[in-house]
């Protein structure tokens, strides 16, 4: 023992460990936050597809903002349960497999945003086809519904390509045979606001599709939602890149210190079994 004492310092005792107390519950706080938020996003989706009639929402589950929020919580929660429990128990395999849904996650996001820049005129038209379809089932769902009227009175616009879009949908539908009340209307929602009135009047959109650009724009918004999403999409990319940013930290960090507590880990398992090797050797 003395002679090994004088030739220099000997590996670390078993007390020592080479896992870093501040990354790993680092680590674990930042999963279990998202871990929480996750947990809320089924919670309320779920909530809202049972408040739904169950034949109504069949109709449109593709365009089921609730049915998105479930999916996402869902998948949120077990990519941040692999981290919180692989942290927390100091596993190596959860701790990969949740670095490795990061980088996924984080890859996918990035060639969407790639592929949506080169690849423009498709996300048009598929933009379009997503909003066609929400405007067909506007009357079928209670969220894509609020949804919808959200984003025209945010974006002062009314249907995708124009008001007249709405005829698509069966009860605004401006045929002669349509026996509905809404027959040839638009939502209240693509009607200009008047911050005067004290009550929204919500048949202010009767009658709007049979009349001319020039007519109806005196009372509602006649400019579709898509050119308009495009317009305000080209105009706040500063904005939509600080987003991005946003969404890309957290993911990043993430990935960040699973890998250093995968190394830390490592390091430990390898001292733990040097310990164990030389635990018999009498000058150790």
């Amino acid at each position: 023992m003395e002679q090994r004492a004088a030739g220099g310092a000997g590996p670390p005792g078993d007390g020592f460990s080479f896992v870093s107390p501040a990354v790993k519950y680092v680590l674990f706080a930042f999963n279990t936050l998202f871990w929480t938020i996750s947990v809320v996003m089924v919670a309320v989706g779920v909530y809202a597809r049972l408040l739904k009639h169950a034949d109504a929402a069949m109709g449109c589950l593709a365009v089921d903002p609730a049915i998105l929020l479930v999916v996402v919580g869902i998948l949120t929660f077990l990519i941040t349960f692999c981290g919180c429990v692989g942290s927390l128990r100091e596993n190596i395999y959860l701790l990969q497999a949740f670095s490795a849904c990061l980088t996924i996650v984080f890859l996918l996001q990035l060639a969407a945003g790639v592929l949506g820049f080169i690849f423009s005129d498709e996300v048009h038209e598929k933009v379009s086809e997503i909003i066609n379809g929400a405007i067909v089932h506007y009357r079928d769902d209670l969220d894509l519904q609020n949804l919808i009227d959200f984003g025209q009175k945010e974006f002062s616009c009314c249907g995708g390509v124009s008001y007249k879009d709405w005829s698509q949908n069966m009860y605004f539908n401006c045929t002669a045979t349509n026996p509905s009340q809404e027959r040839c209307s638009v939502p209240f929602s693509c009607c200009l606001r008047n911050s005067q009135e004290a009550v929204i009047n919500t048949m202010c959109g009767q009658g709007m599709q049979s009349r001319s650009y020039l007519e109806a724009s005196a009372f509602i918004y006649t400019n579709g939602c898509i050119d308009t999403l495009v317009d305000w999409t080209h105009s706040n990319l500063f904005l939509l890149g600080g987003i991005a940013l946003g969404l890309a930290v957290p993911q990043l960090v993430g990935i960040l210190l699973s890998q250093i507590l995968i190394n830390q880990i490592r390091d430990q398992i390898k001292l733990q079994l040097y310990n164990q090797q030389h635990r018999a050797d009498p000058w150790y």
